[in-house]
């Protein structure tokens, strides 16, 4: 098969376009042929090396961890998926090694959930990472209700526009921080902009003088401790980007496959509930420039990998 791998750690030099053996199939995994790939940061993080104190990683290292596709054979356990379904996955395995930037990946079924008739391939492919994390960290760990103020740091990004949608939808008020020229992107989502930076729990207090109930991190770079400022519940704080959010009483969200919760993100997005954008498509073998277009930080929708 044909896959986007690296031999050893470095910058884009060392992503290459190989032919390697397609996947074994364990008994509780299915062979996926691969129409899209989500590219998220950690892909090229993953590259650089910088995860390598925490996950086991074994060269030639085939990237990515989101999956849209058709499954084309089921490992002798299976009982959830029959070849012919299209599913969709974030497919991280305890060892960095058989990623999604391929013509095949071998997904565990705890990683996958069907793929919803009316949801496009693209949108398929970005949804898992992105999706996952602003669910666990809205839904799961904040418990967000109906008539709540939450903040959400980075609120024009990936992570932080799926945050803000998944927590209006639960009936909860929004402020978001982001650029100003993102300020009317959050308006038309439904949140209340407000510009990132020194005096930002000054401006939010402007807004919410009593501080807001919760705080979602998808930023970092000093969001936790605004955040303290805020609000009342230490425990009411997630971040993403930073882990000394625990050392405060808070939650630090480092998203889990789950296919429970990949379902409910999959029917939100095809219902019209919950929009995911796809800013920018690339092919499989142009897998480098989306990479260095995700490094650059600055794309508001998801960057997918297209398989013919």
């Amino acid at each position: 098969m044909k896959a986007i791998a690296i031999r050893r750690y470095g910058g884009p030099e060392v992503v290459e376009c190989m032919e390697l053996p397609d996947p074994k199939v364990g008994p509780d995994s299915v062979l996926v042929r691969v129409r899209a790939a989500g590219v998220n940061p950690v892909d090229w993080k993953i590259r650089e090396g910088w995860l390598d104190g925490v996950l086991d990683v074994h060269f030639p290292l085939v990237m990515g961890w989101d999956v849209a596709g058709v499954v084309e054979r089921v490992g002798p356990a299976v009982t959830e998926f029959r070849p012919g379904d299209a599913v969709l996955g974030y497919v991280r395995k305890d060892a960095v090694q058989h990623g999604t930037y391929a013509e095949l990946v071998s997904c565990p079924v705890r990683t996958l959930a069907h793929k919803p008739a009316g949801l496009g391939w693209a949108q398929a492919g970005g949804l898992p990472l992105a999706g996952l994390t602003a669910y666990q960290g809205v839904v799961k760990a904040l418990r967000v209700q109906a008539g709540e103020t939450v903040l959400v740091h980075a609120a024009a990004g990936g992570v932080g526009s799926l945050a803000v949608q998944l927590a209006l939808g639960l009936g909860a008020r929004v402020i978001g921080t982001a650029g100003p020229h993102n300020h009317e992107y959050l308006r038309e989502l439904g949140a209340e902009p407000v510009l990132y930076g020194q005096g930002l729990a000054e401006r939010v207090r402007e807004l919410a003088p009593q501080g807001v109930d919760a705080a979602f991190d998808a930023f970092g770079g000093g969001a936790v401790a605004v955040s303290l400022d805020l609000v009342a519940d230490p425990g009411r704080i997630a971040s993403i980007a930073d882990a000394s959010v625990r050392e405060a009483g808070g939650h630090y969200v480092f998203v889990r496959p789950d296919a429970a919760d990949l379902a409910v993100l999959a029917e939100l997005v095809e219902t019209g509930r919950l929009a995911l954008t796809v800013a920018s498509t690339f092919r499989l073998e142009d897998a480098c420039s989306a990479q260095l277009l995700s490094a650059e930080g600055r794309t508001r929708g998801k960057i997918v990998l297209t398989v013919d």
